[in-house]
């Protein structure tokens, strides 16, 4: 599956991110896994989560989505992928572009229910879960 042709492409999703014009439509998963790994191309892995965690809170507030105990941004899912994509760069030893890294993540670890192998859903997609992060109590091995 080839999301993206061209580097320009993963750039300008990066760029409507934060300018906070890419539209809720093209908010997707795949859209989401591509900030990640172009922030953690770009930043120490902390610096990272933190860009990711506000960005995703300035771009809910700007498509009007709120951000409560039961919609909008999820730490711990925020975490959980973001752990992903960091594991899914150490493992790759060449370079390759962008467009090519993120068409490969989207690939091999993008499935949206992939978190689910870790966490029960009842834990998951609990309040304290999307307030805070909390450890898989299914598979510990992140």
């Amino acid at each position: 599956m080839l999301i993206y042709k061209h580097d320009e492409d993963v750039k300008a999703l990066f760029e409507a991110f934060e300018r906070r014009t890419l539209t809720k439509a093209d908010w997707t998963h795949a859209a989401h896994l591509t900030v990640a790994l172009f922030y953690c191309l770009n930043y120490p892995f902390g610096t990272a989560r933190n860009l990711m965690r506000d960005g995703i809170h300035w771009l809910n507030d700007a498509h009007g989505t709120p951000n409560t105990q039961t919609s909008g941004y999820h730490e711990t899912l925020t975490c959980f992928w973001m752990t992903i994509v960091k594991d899914f760069l150490a493992a790759r030893e060449s370079e390759r572009s962008l467009a090519v890294l993120a068409n490969e993540l989207t690939v091999s670890v993008g499935d949206p229910q992939l978190p689910l192998k870790f966490y029960s859903r009842e834990l998951l997609f609990s309040v304290g879960a999307r307030k805070e992060y909390v450890a898989p109590d299914l598979i510990s091995d992140l």
